[in-house]
């Protein structure tokens, strides 16, 4: 554990195109976290990942002592760490009901694209994706950002993934508008913009 001791500020072993590691790093600028970002790769992790994350995993977290992998645990960390701005809501219902969603973002629509991308029945991942993302346009168009009128961690959860449909094949029509707004408005915002690594910037460079 020598390399967490020998750390002052916090760290963050991510990937340039880990969808995970995006998230995290969209948490980071939206809170003005001063973070030294450790660039690896998801299947070179390196001696220095493996020694203090058995798993070998990104994103990885180094606060002082603390070390914490998976995404969602470092986005919650990170959301109580520095508390403004809030990026769950205060009382346990609508905290309760945040979560819930995070975890079917991560069941069902990163299950798909992790489909996709594994090359597991694409074009019927890719259907089923496309399909589910537009069912829910009028829940888009409805708030200014996805289920709330303030930017949170379902939002961090759910961009980079958006980001993302470009290379997963996808294309949102023009009539969806509600999702295509979300999407403009998400994009645009300073934090995303800050989160984004050049291999991410990218994918939409055309």
């Amino acid at each position: 554990m020598a390399i967490v001791a020998k750390r002052t500020i916090m760290s963050l072993f991510s990937d340039v195109d880990d969808v995970y590691s995006h998230q995290v790093r969209i948490v980071l600028a939206e809170k003005g976290v001063n973070v030294e970002i450790l660039a690896v790769k998801q299947d070179d992790p390196g001696a220095d990942l493996l020694s203090i994350n058995p798993y070998g995993t990104v994103p990885t977290l180094i606060d002082r002592e603390l070390v914490l992998y998976e995404a969602r645990i470092i986005m919650e960390y990170l959301d109580e760490r520095f508390p403004h701005p809030p990026l769950l809501p205060v009382y346990p219902v609508a905290r309760a009901e945040a979560r819930k969603m995070m975890h079917r973002i991560e069941q069902d629509w990163y299950y798909l694209m992790n489909a996709i991308l594994r090359e597991e029945s694409v074009e019927q991942a890719r259907a089923n994706l496309l399909e589910s993302l537009t069912s829910l346009d009028p829940v888009f168009a409805d708030k200014p950002y996805f289920l709330s009128d303030e930017f949170s961690l379902l939002d961090c959860a759910l961009a980079p993934l958006l980001w993302r449909l470009p290379k997963l094949g996808l294309e949102i029509a023009p009539n969806f508008k509600g999702i295509i707004s979300y999407m403009q408005r998400v994009f645009k915002r300073d934090s995303f913009q800050t989160s984004l690594t050049d291999a991410e910037r990218q994918i939409r460079a055309a």
